[in-house]
């Protein structure tokens, strides 16, 4: 784990702890050490609960292994084009799609990546022996400061060094989805399913055969897909749902709201063509010439077009245009307690006190 896990990482690093991956066999066992962040602590007790799975390879056997295996250094790889590419796919999964950003390792490059990967696995693996950790037994010993800081150590290596390996072949991934065709799946989905495969093929390649990853990982990423494809099948065969345009379109709803809107607009025009509200001649010629509304009170769509703008009614009235969004603020406040009297807070009618006569 990382020292700050939060969500404006990469995609590749927020699924890391995803269940299948780093998921624990048994409840880690409590570590209370006054020299490790919570963080270190909750890593430490996982990897003394349980063993960790690794590629072995002679190479890591051999003297001075670890100087040899680090010698090399892979650069990390930009991933800054992702995040645009994936809104631009999302809303058009079919448009054309530049790979000239996209850097693709060598078989060398990966060979060293997946060695250096797995041997961190390696030395964690080593002392988790030396605690007495056998099979699905946890560790029996209690471990030292200094090996406490080496899984640390080498448990942050890994975290990096399986980011690195992800990140250099997320192109993969939507090379992938863009071509697979699955009706009624997201594309977004295909990704996130193919980017959970790559993990996992990452932790069970061997880069030791001379293969390269992608023929490795590609076959893991279509058999996700098509799990995705057959869960997304007997989730509609089990909640089938018809389409119906009448009710997608929801025309009853927007008709009647457009009468109400157009109701309200020739409420409105009423009270300013006869001033039940009180607007004195300027507030009553701002409002005309801000909203449109003609001399006969009623709004013409030729005048709404040629609404005017603060700025423009301030020169015919001869104010500022912080003048008239002022004067303006205070007419429609007259007229919304207008319509608010009228129809929101109008009294029922008395009941006729005249005599009944036969």
């Amino acid at each position: 784990m990382r020292k700050n896990d939060t969500p404006t990482r990469s995609p590749f690093e927020q699924m890391q702890f995803h269940d299948g991956l780093q998921a624990p066999a048994r409840a880690p066992r409590p570590t209370a050490r006054p020299d490790l962040r919570p963080d270190e602590a909750r890593v430490v007790a996982e990897l003394l609960s349980r063993p960790i799975d690794f590629i072995d390879s002679p190479a890591f056997h051999e003297r001075e292994a670890q100087i040899r295996i680090y010698e090399k250094t892979i650069a990390k790889p930009d991933i800054s084009w992702y995040q645009p590419l994936m809104d631009r796919l999302t809303r058009s999964p079919n448009q054309s799609v530049s790979s000239g950003q996209i850097k693709r390792l060598s078989s060398k490059q990966e060979r060293v990546l997946f060695h250096q990967f797995n041997y961190a696995k390696f030395r964690i693996r080593r002392i988790q022996e030396e605690l007495g950790m056998k099979g699905d037994r946890p560790a029996s010993i209690e471990p030292a400061a200094e090996q406490v800081r080496e899984m640390l150590r080498w448990h942050r290596k890994v975290e990096d060094l399986r980011t690195q390996i992800a990140e250099s072949n997320v192109g993969l991934v939507i090379a992938m989805a863009r071509r697979t065709r699955i009706r009624d799946l997201e594309f977004a989905d295909l990704v996130s399913e193919g980017n959970m495969a790559l993990l996992r093929s990452a932790e069970k390649f061997n880069a030791d055969y001379g293969f390269k990853f992608s023929t490795y990982a590609c076959q893991s990423i279509l058999k996700a897909f098509s799990r995705l494809g057959v869960k997304a099948s007997r989730h509609r065969e089990r909640f089938p749902v018809e389409f119906e345009p009448e009710l997608e379109t929801a025309r009853p709803f927007d008709e009647r709201r457009e009468m109400l809107d157009q109701d309200c607009a020739e409420e409105v025009a009423n009270i300013v063509r006869e001033n039940r509200c009180g607007l004195t001649d300027v507030e009553m010629s701002i409002i005309r010439h801000r909203f449109g509304i003609g001399e006969g009170g009623e709004p013409d769509p030729q005048d709404q077009d040629r609404s005017l703008t603060l700025g423009q009614v301030g020169q015919i009235v001869g104010v500022g245009k912080e003048r008239v969004r002022q004067i303006q603020v205070k007419a429609l406040a007259k007229i919304r307690r207008e319509l608010e009297s009228r129809f929101l807070y109008r009294e029922e009618p008395e009941d006729d006190p005249r005599p009944i006569t036969n």
